[in-house]
């Protein structure tokens, strides 16, 4: 798979109206999806375990999306193959007191992953240039100088922040963080048959919230915000993948394949012996047969 065909280009980005919703670029069926997820799962496996082990690098996977694109369980299939020891997940939902009193930054900085471990945002910081922009009113929550009233925020206050960002994940990835960012990209059509699943299938009851219909009131306006995000922070260091959220099985292949590739590029390796270890090797092997003779 060409992963560079999900890539919003930086600098040339313009509208989601060019990206396809449905597409699957070639794989018809799920049969085929679930063949191909076997595979990543081992390849995933071995990555893992040389990503903890050489503990130089670190991965941060980013999902945005609007509600009812699959965020969820397209984490728990494409991870759910991997040591939960070297994994760590976080869902952002609405910020506590706490959280308010800092900088907009604040409660992700603290959740970022450590070396060696696959760190995953169910959402991120960059609710705060999506939902905060397309309700000003929360900004009247977060104390900020000079903003006072809904509306307050301009042009300028918007790049400064997406330049906070982007300037974030620059630093994260001189430092060995690899930053992976998907927008799971669903059609209004499909949220709301989802939204009708989860109304008339009783173990999806749980998941439904009437808030979620109101927020499809301003569709048109999320479209902007997530386009204004996707165009001033899809980088060179971190691109934003658009991913088709309609079908499910082919956009968890998709982001499979991205997270793999990406992995790959890093040439992770396990960490070489010293000379020391070696010599502590062989110590170690002449001492366990020593003992199962004296027990044999």
């Amino acid at each position: 798979m060409n992963i560079n065909h999900f890539v919003a280009a930086p600098g040339k980005f313009r509208s989601l109206d060019k990206y396809d919703t449905s597409e699957t670029r070639g794989l018809n069926n799920r049969k085929q999806a679930s063949e191909y997820m076997k595979k990543y799962m081992e390849k995933m496996q071995d990555l893992q375990e040389r990503l903890y082990s050489e503990s130089a690098y670190s991965v941060l996977l980013i999902f945005q999306a609007m509600d009812g694109a699959g965020k969820d369980s397209t984490i728990r299939h494409v991870m759910s193959g991997i040591n939960p020891q070297g994994c760590q997940v976080y869902s952002f939902k609405q910020p506590s007191a706490e959280e308010l009193d800092h900088d907009f930054l604040w409660r992700t900085n603290k959740c970022l992953p450590e070396r060696g471990r696959i760190g995953i945002f169910n959402r991120s910081y960059y609710e705060e240039v999506l939902i905060v922009k397309v309700h000003p009113e929360i900004l009247l929550r977060q104390g900020l100088p000079d903003i006072d009233e809904t509306g307050k925020a301009d042009t300028r206050f918007w790049k400064k922040r997406y330049d906070s960002i982007n300037n974030l994940e620059k630093y994260l990835a001189d430092n060995g963080t690899q930053v992976i960012k998907f927008f799971l990209h669903v059609s209004k059509e499909e949220q709301a048959r989802r939204f009708l699943a989860r109304i008339n299938q009783p173990e999806k009851n749980w998941k439904f919230a009437l808030g979620d219909i109101e927020e499809r009131r301003y569709w048109a306006v999320y479209q902007e915000a997530y386009e204004s995000m996707i165009r001033h922070t899809s980088t060179k260091t971190a691109p934003w993948y658009v991913i088709p959220a309609d079908k499910k099985w082919y956009m968890r292949i998709a982001v499979a394949e991205i997270i793999l590739q990406r992995m790959e590029k890093l040439k992770l390796k396990y960490p070489a012996l010293t000379p020391i270890k070696i010599e502590e090797l062989e110590k170690g092997r002449q001492a366990l047969m020593k003992e199962l003779d004296q027990l044999a």
